[in-house]
C-alpha cells in the first residue's frame, strides 16, 4: 500500500519502519520509538528531511492496547508480508504476550519471515527491534540463540526459561540474557580502536562495573549516567552513525561481512521495560542517521538518553 512506497520528493530516502501491532500491546512500547523516529531528521533545520517513515501493521484495522488506546493500522499483515522486502526496521512491542506465546499468531509469522529474508538476502541492512516483553517472541522463535538480549526486569527469569527451552528444541546455542537498558547485536558502526571512547556503548566490562557500583553505597556515577546528552560527551574514534545506509547496502565488503554473521548480519536489538524503547530507538537514530541527530531528538523530547550494551562489534 502507499503507506510504504510513497516518497515525499524531498530527495531524502527515509528508513522504512514497520511496527507489528497486536491486541493488548503496551502503548508506550509503540509511542516511545514512534516519537523518536518521527522527530529524527537528516537536517534538523529542514522539516522535509525526515529520516524515518513509520508504518503500522495489524490483524485488524484498529488495534487496542493494554491501556485501552486504539491504534489504526495502515496495512494488514497480509499486505505487510508482501512488502516485507521494502522494510528496513521491524519493531515488535511487548505487552499482552501470554496469549500469543500459546497461539503463535502474528507477529510471530512476520518476525520469522523478516529473519529468514535477511539470511537469504544479506545485501540489505535490516534491523529487528523488540521492546519490553516483545523479546519473548524472539526467544520463543529461537532467533536469539547465540546472541545476547534483555527484556523487562520482571520477565528476566521467564526469558531465560524460554531461551533455554528453545536452545534444547533447536539444538542451538543459548542466549546470553542480561539486565541492561538495551542490547545490540551486529551493530552498524565500528567500535573504534578504544571502546572506552565510544559514546554509544556500555561494554560488558562496564556493565559489571556498573552493577558493582550500584550495590556499593556512595560509589561514583555509573557509566550509563555519566555521559548525559549535550554536555561532556567525549569524542569517539568510531564512525559516527551510518556513512550512508544506501552505501552499506551497495558495498561488497559490507554484504560479505553480513553474510558471515549470525542471521545474515541482521541487527537484533532488544530493549528492556517500557521507556527503554526510547533509548534503543535513539541508538538506531545514531546508527542510521547521525549521533548529532540522536542528541537533538533526545533534547527535544526532554529525555536523558541512557546507553545500553553493544556486543560482538563489527562494521557491517
Amino acid at each position: 500500500m502507499s503507506a510504504i512506497i510513497e516518497e515525499d520528493g524531498s530527495g531524502y530516502e527515509p528508513v522504512k519502519v514497520l511496527i507489528a501491532m497486536h491486541e493488548g500491546m503496551d502503548t508506550m512500547d509503540v509511542v516511545g520509538p514512534l516519537e523518536v523516529f518521527s522527530q529524527a531528521q537528516h537536517d534538523m533545520k529542514n522539516p522535509e528531511s525526515k529520516a524515518f517513515r513509520v508504518i503500522f501493521a495489524g490483524t485488524t484495522e484498529h488495534v487496542v492496547t493494554g491501556q485501552g488506546a486504539s491504534f489504526r493500522a495502515h496495512i494488514d499483515f497480509t499486505e505487510a508480508m508482501k512488502r516485507l522486502s521494502e522494510i528496513d526496521v521491524l519493531v515488535i512491542p511487548g505487552g499482552g504476550t501470554e496469549k500469543l506465546l500459546k497461539t503463535k499468531d502474528q507477529p510471530f509469522t512476520i518476525i520469522k519471515a523478516f529473519t529468514e529474508l535477511q539470511k537469504k538476502n544479506p545485501a540489505r541492512e535490516r534491523t529487528l527491534y523488540s521492546v519490553c516483553t516483545g523479546s519473548l517472541f524472539l526467544a520463543e522463535l529461537g532467533i536469539l540463540s547465540g546472541l545476547a538480549a534483555t527484556t523487562h526486569p520482571d520477565y528476566i527469569t521467564k526469558m531465560e526459561i524460554i531461551c533455554s527451552n528453545a536452545a534444547q528444541r533447536d539444538m542451538a546455542d543459548r542466549c546470553d540474557v542480561m539486565e541492561a537498558r538495551y542490547v545490540v547485536n551486529n551493530l552498524r558502526f565500528d567500535l573504534g580502536e578504544n571502546e572506552e571512547e565510544n559514546p554509544y556503548i556500555l561494554s560488558r566490562k562496564e556493565l559489571k562495573e556498573h552493577k558493582r557500583r550500584k550495590s556499593s553505597a556512595g560509589g561514583p556515577p555509573s557509566p550509563i549516567d555519566e555521559r548525559p546528552n549535550g554536555g561532556g560527551r567525549r569524542t569517539s574514534g568510531a564512525r559516527k552513525g551510518s556513512i550512508s545506509l544506501k552505501m552499506s547496502n551497495m558495498r561488497r565488503e559490507s554484504i560479505i561481512k553480513r553474510a558471515n554473521l549470525r542471521l545474515g548480519g541482521l541487527r537484533v536489538i532488544t530493549a528492556s521495560g517500557v521507556t527503554s524503547g526510547i533509548d534503543g530507538a535513539l541508538y538506531l537514530v545514531g546508527a542510521l542517521v547521525s549521533d548529532d541527530c540522536a542528541d537533538e531528538v533526545a533534547r527535544k523530547m526532554c529525555h536523558t538518553w541512557k546507553k545500553g550494551v553493544v556486543v560482538d562489534g563489527t562494521d557491517v
